[in-house]
């Protein structure tokens, strides 16, 4: 048995069938938006509120079954803002590898600009969804709808990505992954 599914995600059973089988942790790309709600102030805002509790259960139940990554685009956004606020961004980033840009990237993230799949004033969005799929990370997390989890243009990132010869990562909400396959 491979342990795979029909589509590019791992699915890990093998341990059940290889005695000495060590699965390898599929690779994750923090985004900034999850560490956000995480270390945020309790809110009124009940669907703010939904997505706090959500990340905290996540982060307590599943972080440790991937391996995660983060970009200095990412350490840079958290560190802005309300210096109190900052520091607990980053100290719960301090953990994580930091992915470097490869040359790649800058090439697919304006690919995504130029085809019109995210605005112009997303490139920054871009260049989380060409990091990932340039260092071939299977879950990119994110709370971001508007461009990074936006459902009406997941094909077209996908096929935009396999153009330039990468797998494009599994875009999702921690509510997506917090229950381990079964």
């Amino acid at each position: 048995m491979t342990g795979r599914s029909q589509h590019s995600c791992p699915k890990w059973t093998s341990a059940q069938y290889e005695p000495n089988f060590s699965p390898v942790k599929p690779k994750l790309y923090l985004e900034t938006t999850v560490v956000s709600y995480l270390t945020a102030r309790s809110t009124r805002d009940i669907v703010m509120t939904a997505r706090q509790q959500i990340t905290q259960e996540w982060w307590d139940g599943r972080r440790r079954d991937f391996n995660i990554h983060v970009s200095q685009l990412v350490l840079a956004e958290a560190a802005r803002g309300d210096a109190t606020a900052a520091k607990l961004r980053l100290a719960a980033l301090s953990e994580f590898a930091v992915l470097e840009i490869q040359s790649a990237v800058p090439k697919l993230a304006n690919a995504l600009l130029k085809s019109r799949l995210l605005p112009t004033n997303a490139a920054d969005d871009a260049l989380r969804i060409a990091m990932a799929a340039v260092h071939g990370v299977h879950f990119l997390l994110t709370w971001n709808f508007r461009h990074i989890a936006n459902a009406t243009r997941a094909d077209e990132i996908r096929l935009l990505v396999a153009k330039f010869g990468h797998t494009c990562p599994v875009i999702c909400t921690p509510e997506e992954l917090l229950h381990p396959p079964s």
